[in-house]
């Protein structure tokens, strides 16, 4: 059976490798690649400037419009998903119930930009129960619906009165507290 050329290379480079190292060098060197090899998928890569950056959802109509100047309109910027009577119009703060009102126990959760940094915000939409409805300007009656979610999904839905577990499921009015930077 003859020899292929590949085959006498092969041979040749054993030869030189066997002349040139000991068996012990060889399982030595052979040793620090089996342990240094797991180690090279940790060292400080660049993989994320790699990945190409998905591209960012269209501005919804609510964001081209939003405000960040006046908290007691239905435009300002964290009243994306809003639904009810803004308590800054009520006698408390934009994430403060009025006297006399407390804050239900549970929350919706909205994802709202700001237009002055141009960063995603969550914001946690809190009912304030105990009184009934506050009688405030018809312009402190917002009905946020930026990204909504169906009802199926509660946390996300504003249609729900928020007071449960409450002394009194009498609805007064919504804050809108932030939580911190989305994602």
């Amino acid at each position: 059976m003859s020899d292929s050329k590949g085959d006498r290379l092969i041979e040749r480079m054993a030869r030189v490798i066997a002349r040139r190292t000991s068996r012990r060098s060889l399982l030595t060197r052979l040793g620090a690649i089996l342990v240094a090899a797991p180690v090279f998928p940790l060292l400080p890569v660049s993989r994320a400037l790699a990945a190409p950056k998905p591209p960012k959802p269209p501005l919804t109509d609510f964001e081209r419009n939003a405000q960040s100047k006046d908290p007691t309109k239905c435009d300002y910027w964290r009243h994306c998903a809003i639904d009810g009577v803004i308590c800054g119009c009520c006698g408390g703060g934009i994430h403060t119930c009025p006297p006399g009102s407390e804050p239900s126990p549970t929350a919706w959760i909205g994802t709202c930009l700001n237009p002055d940094d141009g960063r995603s915000y969550l914001i946690a939409y809190r009912d304030c129960c105990g009184k009934s409805i506050c009688t405030a300007d018809k312009s402190c009656m917002c009905d946020g619906t930026d990204r909504e979610m169906p009802v199926y999904r509660p946390q996300g839905d504003n249609d729900i009165i928020w007071c449960f577990g409450q002394s009194s499921m009498s609805y007064h009015c919504s804050t809108a507290a932030l939580i911190g930077q989305a994602t």
